[in-house]
């Protein structure tokens, strides 16, 4: 095993919570009586995709939205409010990577968001995640279609030069564990605070904290069972 893709940026940070902030003050500022609580924005977790997720909402009350405006504004509500709320890399991020660095593994953040979200994230962990941490980061700009297609996993494993069995990745929803798995990878769950709720079932491995130490065991079990078949 060579290489760790982190599957989304809530791998990295847990920012489910202040997306749903976003949200909100997006729609405020757009003359919006709109208002995703807590449980309802749960349940719009089990699919991926903000534009898509404003749309239906939209389309659910028969309203008419600039869906594009919209999550515009959430975008910028949201970037702005990484750096106000002093974000922090999630348990065992930061040492996972800095482990695999030291061992020379391969690094790669592999989502479907936006750069400007990526960056933004990054930048506001400061020192302790770095862009230069990963070999590899791919973002909504590289892949026609988002996850759970495999298409970014497919295009990941080009770009590192790895086979899918060299690799173990990390994710936080269905859709992204959903997308590795169809390029024929294996992956660890990682749930946010948001999608904690959310069936792992098809995950090697469910988890609340990284430790690079039991991702080495795993890929270890994985390498030898699969040598056996």
């Amino acid at each position: 095993m060579s290489a760790i893709i982190f599957g989304s940026i809530g791998t990295i940070s847990d920012t489910s919570e202040l997306q749903r902030q976003a949200f909100n003050q997006a729609f405020e500022f757009h003359g919006l009586d709109w208002c995703w609580h807590r449980d309802k924005y749960l349940s719009m977790l089990k699919s991926s995709g903000g534009q898509q997720r404003i749309a239906n909402y939209a389309h659910s009350f028969g309203q008419t939205v600039d869906v594009e405006a919209i999550h515009r504004s959430k975008s910028e509500l949201f970037q702005k409010s990484l750096f106000e709320s002093q974000v922090l890399p999630r348990l065992g991020v930061a040492e996972t990577i800095q482990a695999a660095k030291d061992r020379g593994w391969q690094l790669a953040l592999v989502t479907t968001t936006s750069p400007e979200n990526v960056s933004s994230l990054v930048k506001a962990l400061q020192s302790e995640v770095q862009i230069a941490d990963f070999d590899l980061i791919l973002n909504a700009t590289h892949v026609k279609h988002p996850k759970p297609d495999k298409e970014v996993y497919v295009l990941a494993l080009e770009r590192l030069g790895e086979s899918s069995d060299q690799c173990i990745v990390i994710e936080d929803n269905l859709e992204g564990l959903e997308s590795a798995r169809l390029a024929g990878l294996d992956c660890i769950a990682f749930p946010n605070e948001n999608t904690a709720h959310h069936n792992f079932t098809n995950a090697k491995l469910l988890v609340d904290r990284l430790s690079f130490g039991e991702l080495e065991k795993l890929c270890l079990r994985e390498y030898v069972w699969k040598g056996a078949r």
